[in-house]
């Protein structure tokens, strides 16, 4: 009896992984545009600055 393929991601030929894997590193850069992005939208909409609409600088 042969084992079952493993279930590879929906957009590559990558089998998920977790680790130092090129599938964690491709999802983390998602993630980090999608983060950038709404930083973007939110300085974009409030005309300040992402730290001072966050509270973090005075």
């Amino acid at each position: 009896m042969t084992s079952p393929a493993p279930a590879t991601s929906a957009t590559t030929s990558d089998v998920p992984a977790f680790g130092w894997s090129g599938y964690a590193e491709r999802v983390n850069g998602r993630f980090a545009m999608l983060g950038f992005a709404a930083v973007l939208l939110i300085e974009a909409l409030s005309g300040d600055t992402f730290l001072h609409w966050a509270g973090l600088v005075p």
